[in-house]
């Protein structure tokens, strides 16, 4: 912890130190919906204006800031972006160098599906040697599709609702959304402002609502502050924003993390976004285990150990003897957490994606099983239809036989893609609906070549 402090003052300080020698600038950007091919990307920047050198114009003084945007295609190599723009800002008295004000700036680019590197360089227009460069790589994966989504986390200094300015260009959404580039808050800023957007909200398969979690963790995955709210699907698309009050928190690292929650399907979605506090006179009290931060930014991060224990048995039957031995010997939330995590992560088919394309369609059919098959006493997922459907997904024929004269009723399941076809064969042997696997062809399955003795009833 005392290099963690010791890295932000020295970064605070620094601030102070060669504001007068280099140029302070601060550079972030957000990912939000734009189509089905692109995303809209905001850039946010942020000139030290003591910095920026001063010039006459026919007006009077004024200092000018420049901002360089290249962005470059990773796979083509092709530029997509090259572009400069000069921000003139008045200054109506020489005299007062020392304003420790900033000027702060967006610009905004619908940018298609692809990974890019992008270089951002703010400069002084009166001193082209005046100059800050700083890369970030980017992967756009459009949200508006037909999967929930979370947009990136813009951080802001100042969110206003009430007599926002519909000329200002931070207006957006009925709002005006300051932003805040540097990602420092504490001394002199106490209150996190931030703005989201949520996609896809409207779910034919269950029309319940979501549940959005705000958490703060620190740099050891301490947790720091906790809202939760419901979240209707009355609109397909909404707006979210909030506040943190930063004022007692210690100088750290810390990240806040959004999670939207379809509590039915286990299915979610989150969005995190690191932010510094300077918070000098705050004392740090927190005694945490250091936790991965992509656990503390996943959605598995937010379960009790209740629901820890339940997410495992749902997954139990693609887990290993080894990964059941595993999770059976663990004994905190914490480490069930990341148990989870990585479960579920090695599974992902599609790992450059942000979404678990493995995970989301087992917990579908999760979802369904327990709709279809669940009986008094049992959930669906739980029983010996809701298992096969769990592992291997819809069949591609089901005979049913529920009256037969001489016969209890009974199923065949039929997969004509699995090791060249295979059958499953369930009867409701006690005639309590609760059908039973009685025979397969499928390896591994109970195979019993007799199994139609077991329903006859005669």
């Amino acid at each position: 912890m005392k290099k963690t402090l010791l890295f932000l003052l020295l970064v605070f300080l620094s601030k102070l130190a060669f504001s007068q020698k280099t140029l302070e600038f601060d550079f972030d950007f957000a990912r939000f919906g734009y189509d089905s091919s692109s995303n809209f990307i905001e850039f946010y920047y942020s000139f030290g204006q003591d910095d920026l050198g001063i010039t006459a114009s026919d007006q009077g003084f004024k200092s000018i800031a420049v901002l360089h945007i290249e962005i470059q295609d990773t796979l083509t190599k092709q530029t997509f972006v090259n572009k400069i723009w000069k921000i003139d800002n008045p200054v109506a008295d020489t005299a007062k160098r020392t304003t420790g004000k900033s000027l702060i700036g967006v610009i905004g680019i619908p940018i298609p599906t692809g990974n890019y590197k992008c270089t951002v360089t703010g400069s002084d227009g009166s001193d082209s040697t005046k100059m800050k460069s700083i890369v970030e790589y980017i992967k756009v994966s459009p949200y508006i599709n037909e999967n929930i989504s979370v947009s990136d986390i813009q951080l802001c200094s100042n969110i206003k609702q009430d007599n926002a300015d519909s000329t200002s260009i931070f207006y957006k959404n009925t709002l005006e959304v300051i932003p805040n580039p540097t990602m420092l808050y504490g001394v002199g800023v106490p209150i996190l402002f931030y703005y989201t957007e949520l996609y896809n909200l409207k779910m034919e398969s269950n029309p319940k609502d979501f549940i959005l979690k705000s958490i703060v963790y620190n740099s050891k995955g301490a947790r720091y502050s906790s809202k939760s709210k419901k979240i209707s699907q009355s609109n397909n698309s909404r707006v979210e924003v909030g506040t943190v009050n930063i004022s007692k928190f210690p100088t750290d690292t810390y990240t806040l993390a959004l999670y939207l929650v379809d509590s039915v399907s286990n299915v979610g979605m989150t969005s995190s976004k690191k932010f510094f506090v300077y918070n000098p006179g705050v004392k740090d009290t927190q005694q945490v285990v250091k936790m991965n931060t992509d656990v503390l930014s996943s959605q598995f991060n937010i379960l009790s150990e209740e629901e820890c224990d339940q997410m495992y048995e749902k997954g139990k039957y693609v887990a290993m003897s080894k990964e059941i031995d595993q999770y059976n010997d663990l004994d905190s939330v914490q480490s069930k957490r990341q148990f989870l995590f990585d479960f579920w992560k090695r599974r992902d088919t599609e790992p450059s994606t942000p979404e678990n394309e493995f995970y989301n369609e087992y917990m579908e059919r999760v979802r369904l099983s327990d709709d279809r098959y669940g009986t008094i006493n049992r959930a669906g997922n739980r029983t010996d239809r809701g298992r096969i459907y769990v592992l291997y997904g819809e069949p591609d024929q089901i005979d049913r036989y529920p009256s037969d004269i001489d016969k209890k009723p009974y199923e065949i399941w039929q997969y004509n893609q699995i090791e060249g076809g295979v059958i499953f064969i369930f009867g409701d042997v006690t005639g309590f609906s609760n059908y039973e696997l009685l025979h397969s062809t499928k390896r591994g399955e109970l195979r019993d070549d007799n199994w139609m003795a077991r329903i006859q009833t005669n």
